[in-house]
């Protein structure tokens, strides 16, 4: 294909760093008669801002579905990162999207970033998408993708209290006790003072003794006589309810914990 005059670039080609463009205006907000328009007078649809964000990352974070297939029809680059390494899938789960997300995955995009990055998955987590959280679990997203500052998907689930995420991932065979600086799921769950979410943890086998770097466990982060502060008290006073030792590698003679009744916030 050749380019376009005035263009600077080929019209499947990432361009030059620029001022936000029409065409990131158009896709960002949802007008597709003019995106379309443009596209047909020969604009750059992968011209990229200062921050390396495209019409294609602008288009999926605001979930504008119909623009995103325009984009990709035309040549834009499914993967392209901007200058937090998100990926358009990124931000489409960021927007919880699940058309964007749709979209992208038909057209090829990674569901699994390099390590130490946050993933599709992550986005997913943070904004609360479970619909999300399961069709990337279906196409084979890491469930213990790991980013530098949040963790696994599963610390990200329970950091934001999006209780249906965190089912779903662990109903998946999330590790619920895996760490990032020794802190586990089930320490996020006491910050939060979440009982709900404290409960279903133990339940898959949350370790309620394990230590982070500050050598506190879960409970140490919850107020005494509080709703979360009984419910570790009932748990850590119940040695009789263990089913079984944990097949992965924990505290030597860790063990779960059968959950008991509810324990009602207050």
């Amino acid at each position: 294909m050749e380019p376009r005059a005035g263009d600077g670039c080929f019209l499947g080609d990432v361009g030059f760093w620029v001022e936000r463009t029409p065409v990131h205006e158009a896709a960002q907000r949802g007008e597709s008669l003019q995106l379309q328009q443009l596209i047909d007078s020969g604009a750059c649809v992968n011209q990229v801002t200062v921050d390396s964000i495209t019409p294609l990352h602008a288009a999926s974070l605001q979930g504008q579905a119909q623009c995103v297939q325009l984009l990709l029809a035309a040549g834009a680059q499914v993967d392209a990162r901007n200058i937090d390494g998100s990926t358009p899938l990124c931000d489409a789960c960021a927007s919880g999207s699940i058309e964007c997300v749709k979209l992208l995955l038909s057209y090829g995009a990674k569901v699994n970033p390099p390590l130490y990055t946050a993933s599709p998955l992550h986005e997913a987590c943070m904004s609360g998408s479970s619909e999300c959280v399961r069709l990337l679990i279906d196409v084979g997203a890491n469930l213990e993708a790991h980013d530098c500052h949040f963790g696994t998907p599963l610390h990200v689930a329970c950091a934001r209290e999006h209780l249906d995420c965190v089912k779903v991932l662990l109903n998946a065979g999330a590790n619920v006790n895996a760490a990032k600086l020794h802190e586990t799921a089930l320490h996020h769950a006491a910050k939060v003072k979440n009982v709900d979410l404290i409960e279903m943890l133990i339940e898959f086998g949350g370790n309620i003794y394990a230590r982070d770097n500050r050598g506190k466990k879960p409970s140490d982060y919850t107020w005494s006589s509080s709703a979360p502060a009984k419910c570790f008290e009932y748990y850590e006073s119940k040695p009789g309810s263990v089913v079984q030792i944990l097949p992965y590698p924990m505290l030597p003679g860790t063990t779960i914990i059968h959950p008991g009744p509810q324990f009602a916030s207050s």
